[in-house]
């Protein structure tokens, strides 16, 4: 597969310029994530992609998933008892696990700002605790309207 590259220099907190390598594969992933729109995992992206692109390796993929969230282009959903999902919505969310199937959705605005206000109630632990809050992921567990359905079947 050829490779295309581009550098970008970018300045640090730190001062000194970092150089960004956008490569076809890195290219290919951020499609990949931005086409699925289902949270995937490093897995499901790799698949995805291995169909079109039958030389690409999952090290590729793994290495290019880290470095978009590095970049702040995507975002990492750590999800307990499971893979971590790759989000393309930067903007601030929340998301909803299913416990059966394990798929990742994004919570309604109005979950969000509930859970929002539910953790900005809590100011007094916060002044305790001694910690500069930057900011904060919440995933509600349930069961998904699709798992659901099945279940009543």
């Amino acid at each position: 597969m050829e490779k295309m590259i581009v550098n970008e220099i970018e300045s640090t907190d730190c001062d000194r310029p970092v150089q960004r390598r956008n490569t076809i594969q890195k290219k290919l992933v951020l499609d990949a994530v931005q086409s699925l729109q289902n949270h995937p995992t490093a897995e499901e992206v790799y698949r995805h992609i291995i169909r079109t692109y039958k030389n690409i390796s999952k090290g590729t993929v793994y290495r290019n998933l880290n470095m978009l969230v590095e970049e702040d282009v995507i975002q990492k959903v750590m999800v307990m008892d499971g893979a971590d999902r790759f989000d393309h919505t930067m903007t601030d969310h929340n998301h909803i696990r299913c416990d059966l199937c394990g798929n990742v959705y994004d919570v309604p605005a109005e979950a969000g700002e509930l859970a929002d206000r539910m953790i900005s109630m809590d100011t007094d632990f916060l002044k305790k605790s001694g910690f500069t809050v930057s900011g904060h992921e919440i995933i509600f567990r349930g069961i998904c309207p699709h798992c659901s359905k099945k279940c009543q079947q």
